[in-house]
């Protein structure tokens, strides 16, 4: 078992701040294995009939437990009433620090009628983050983490198992889709979710969509929401300042994982024409994982920043991905800033060994290979 320092010190970070803490990500991410690394915490399947009895008197389990516990409930939507269980703990029993799992955001389960507003922090837990891949994992192989994929099993296997991707999406589809969402219709919906992989880190079009997968435009709508909810997409929403021939309305798509990228696309190994976008998935991850909103950057002049972020005022700090440091163009990058000069620039690059700057004519571009190597 590797041990997850990162994410463990968010926990704990968390619990600071709330007593409830929601983590979140897809089946076989690892949640259950990070919530066992916890010291000195209780752990509580609700999956297992047991502990569903246990729980069918939240006040009096609850009021047993010792000061300032630690509690994980893994699976929690699993009980029949898993919102009564978190508010009870979190309004009467507030010293007591839980730990809540589940394979989407909360408000998408429908058992929960209350959304716990005030009351939890929310921790999205994605595949194996570039950084870890380094520091815990000891894999400094991109072309290993691009083609495998981030799942832990899958990252760690000798061999590339094709048969766990097939099984993983029927066990997405039959135990998340389903069960929030109550999609009946596997073909159009499988259909889809392969599509979306397959155009992976391009710009979504719900016509083309509908067309290809057989679906109407609402039902392709409706899917790929209840996608993005239950983690399997991400969307990255276009940044506009407006009048200036910016896209703002088509969002890019974004495969949860490159493993699934490379296996939907049948490929075995890792193309040069191809290991940049995969890259840009892995920054997406840790940026997602540091920031609360992610944007990308488009004019119609074709020119193109690859990830933006928000800051205070008009502070707007850009992201851009390069396998190879040395081809950096900054020519997008200062087409932006003419428009949007307040921030800082950085350059993703997995082969810089410590983080440095560069200068193009009045553009500063610091380059990094870490979401750990930016400056707030």
């Amino acid at each position: 078992m590797i041990y997850r320092p990162f994410w463990i010190n968010r926990i704990n970070n968390a619990w600071k701040l709330r007593s409830i803490v929601w983590l979140s990500g897809v089946r076989r991410s690892g949640k259950t294995t990070l919530s066992k690394m916890i010291s000195e915490v209780g752990y509580y399947n609700c999956d297992i009939p047991s502990v569903v009895r246990q729980l069918e008197d939240p006040e009096f389990f609850l009021g047993n437990q010792s000061d300032e516990s630690k509690i994980i409930f893994d699976e929690i939507h699993r009980l029949e009433n898993p919102d009564v269980v978190l508010k009870l703990a979190a309004d009467e029993f507030p010293k007591l620090k839980i730990l809540a799992t589940g394979s989407s955001t909360l408000f998408a389960v429908k058992k929960f009628r209350d959304s716990l507003t005030g009351r939890k922090i929310n921790i999205y837990f994605p595949p194996v983050l570039w950084n870890e891949c380094l520091d815990d994992f000891k894999i400094n192989n991109l072309d290993r983490r691009l083609l495998h994929g981030g799942l832990p099993e899958l990252l760690l296997a000798d061999n590339r198992n094709l048969d766990f991707y097939s099984e993983w999406i029927d066990s997405y589809y039959a135990r998340d889709i389903q069960e929030l969402f109550n999609i009946r219709n596997r073909t159009g919906f499988l259909k889809l979710l392969n599509i979306l992989f397959l155009q992976s880190g391009g710009v979504m079009d719900i016509s083309g969509l509908a067309r290809h997968s057989g679906l109407s435009r609402p039902t392709v709508m409706m899917h790929v929401e209840a996608l993005q909810i239950a983690h399997a997409i991400n969307l990255v929403s276009p940044f506009f300042g407006g009048g200036r021939k910016e896209i703002v309305k088509r969002p890019k798509i974004y495969a949860f994982d490159t493993g699934f990228v490379t296996f939907v696309n049948g490929w075995n190994e890792i193309r040069d024409d191809d290991r940049g976008l995969l890259w840009e998935h892995l920054v997406l991850d840790m940026l997602t994982v540091k920031y609360r909103k992610v944007f990308y950057w488009q004019n119609k002049n074709r020119n193109e920043v690859d990830f933006v972020i928000k800051g205070f005022g008009n502070k707007i700090d850009v992201f851009e991905c390069k396998i190879n440091p040395l081809k950096f163009d900054p020519k997008s990058l200062s087409v932006f800033r003419k428009y949007y000069p307040e921030g800082k620039n950085y350059c993703f690059s997995p082969h810089v060994s410590s983080p440095y700057s560069r200068r193009f004519d009045k553009l500063e571009v610091k380059f990094i290979s870490t979401a750990e190597g930016i400056i707030d």
